[in-house]
């Protein structure tokens, strides 16, 4: 099990992640203006279910990769990293898109729930920072690294809810201010993009990653 001093890193920079707009907050927030509270509950469900397809992956694919290759792990690495500072610059220069929500048809909740599983199994955001990002923080001398980024993806998991249940209530509160807020979704992207560099740099120059034992 990684320290305790690793969890709260990793526990921050979790929260400073999941708090950054992407496909599944743009999702949530769409569904909860256009349909309610109740909506974006079932929608953040729907998220995370999502959520245990990378914990998945990751536990077996890092693993498997740390067997294989020091080597293919770094490239792994800095790739993430690098795909982090892309997607920075790209919120910092692209200008807001006008409406945060349009006219959404409503759908079931079974619908909502479904859709959302697929939206976050296609993240490359989710999938970035499991197989990218967290490896960093799982450490080979402590024991099996499957187990630590089973634990980890599941503080992950419990962390995203909370934020992400958060957007879901704030945006059903705000519904009819955020329809049309181009200022808003601009400091978004701004605040945004500046986390994902911050991201980037973390990955890049921190730490060389999990090493064998």
């Amino acid at each position: 099990m990684p320290p305790p001093t690793t969890l709260a890193v990793f526990t921050a920079a979790t929260l400073a992640l999941l708090l950054v707009p992407g496909p599944a907050v743009v999702y949530i927030v769409t569904r909860s203006v256009a349909q309610g509270r109740a909506a974006g509950l079932v929608s953040v469900a729907g998220i995370h279910a999502g959520s245990v397809v990378h914990v998945v992956a990751a536990a077996l694919g890092v693993s498997a990769l740390l067997a294989a290759s020091a080597a293919a792990f770094t490239a792994v690495k800095y790739a993430g990293a690098a795909y982090l500072v892309y997607l920075g610059l790209r919120k910092l220069l692209t200008r807001a898109g006008g409406a945060l929500a349009g006219e959404i048809e409503p759908v079931s909740r079974s619908r909502l729930f479904g859709e959302g599983f697929v939206v976050n199994v296609l993240n490359p955001k989710t999938a970035l920072f499991f197989l990218a990002f967290l490896p960093q923080f799982a450490d080979p001398a402590r024991g099996p690294v499957a187990p630590q980024i089973v634990l980890l993806g599941l503080i992950w998991i419990a962390l995203g809810m909370v934020s992400d249940g958060g957007y879901a209530l704030l945006s059903a509160a705000l519904a009819g201010r955020l329809r049309r807020s181009p200022a808003a979704a601009r400091r978004l992207d701004v605040a945004g993009g500046l986390v994902y560099l911050g991201l980037g740099a973390l990955a890049a120059f921190a730490s060389d990653g999990p090493r064998r034992a």
